[in-house]
């Protein structure tokens, strides 16, 4: 985003200069941004004390679930999440809220097409207004500042994200510990610079924690490795992980908790030869600027292999089906 636009120039990116890099390089910005438009994008937004499904496909879902347990949590609204192929169709809300980027997601329209003129309010987030769900939803929330032209989902995701944080935080209903949007973006500023260690660079495995409104960032985490990366990484809720996952932990691989680390994991975690990572422990760090980390070490470890992060093998930037298979 340009000074022209009223924010602060991007941090450097990557060394690779993929445009994966710059976009991820852009996000406290974008950030930054969602909050300031936050009146032009609220008619697509939950109001108070509506019970919302929020749906998406991929990224958006894992951010849909994110955004559940934040809502849910600060007591804006009961709120679900569901993959938009799995959206159980016989239970009522008063909102279903959709997010696609591109705005042409198969799965999605078909919810939205199918739930028109039933009487549930319909409200969609996407990166570009001239595409099919701009005519199937009731009202629709453009983040065109942040949408990418990578395969891969980095800013577009995580500035939904910091959309609906604003939204919450405007209408006072932030769960305690979630911090301002504005104290997102200056961690994610710092989450740009830090260094991302030897340990991490040269594991063999991760595996990502998360508790409450952290398990889907957890799950984007894991995510953004495999797509751009092709590593091994694995997701789970953070009680989880002592029920199985704790069992591929090793020397050379890492346990990363996004957020609070559970009493007793660190210690589980060290006894087995694993390497926990827990920069946003204890405030130190944003959780969602944590993920940032995590998409810039996918970045490097995809270049490190002679990957294009760009253009993962196997995806599109979209997943449109044929009639046939959808």
């Amino acid at each position: 985003m340009s000074a022209a636009n009223g924010t602060s120039a991007a941090a450097p990116a990557e060394p690779g200069s993929s445009r994966t890099a710059v976009e991820i390089a852009s996000q406290p910005d974008t950030w930054r941004e969602a909050a300031r438009t936050l009146e032009r994008h609220t008619a697509a937004l939950p109001r108070r004390g509506e019970r919302v499904a929020v749906v998406g496909c991929g990224t958006s879902w894992f951010v849909a679930q994110s955004y559940a347990a934040l809502r849910e949590g600060g007591g804006h609204g009961e709120t679900d999440a569901f993959a938009a192929s799995e959206f159980p169709h016989g239970r009522a809300y008063d909102r279903i809220l959709a997010l696609s980027r591109s705005g042409t997601t198969t799965e999605v329209l078909e919810l939205l097409a199918r739930v028109r003129g039933t009487g549930t309010a319909t409200g969609a987030v996407t990166g570009d207004p001239d595409t099919p769900i701009a005519g199937l939803a009731d009202a629709v929330a453009v983040l065109d500042f942040a949408d990418e032209e990578s395969v891969v989902q980095t800013r577009f995701a995580t500035t939904a994200l910091a959309l609906f944080r604003a939204h919450l935080e405007a209408e006072n209903a932030l769960p305690a510990g979630v911090a301002a949007i504005e104290r997102a973006a200056a961690d994610a500023e710092r989450a740009l610079t830090a260094p991302l260690t030897e340990q991490l660079s040269s594991a063999e495995q991760f595996t990502f924690l998360g508790t409450g409104w952290t398990c889907g960032l957890a799950l984007e985490a894991g995510l953004k490795m495999r797509e751009a990366a092709q590593a091994w990484t694995e997701a789970y809720p953070a009680m989880e992980y002592r029920h199985g996952p704790i069992s591929i932990t090793g020397p050379g691989r890492v346990a990363w908790v996004l957020g609070e680390v559970p009493a007793g994991l660190a210690d589980e975690v060290r006894g087995v030869g694993g390497h926990l990572e827990a920069a946003s422990a204890g405030g130190a760090l944003d959780p969602l600027a944590d993920l940032v980390r995590a998409q810039r070490l996918a970045v490097l470890l995809a270049e490190a292999a002679g990957h294009n992060p760009d253009r993962p093998r196997n995806l599109t930037r979209s997943v449109v089906l044929d009639a046939r298979d959808s």
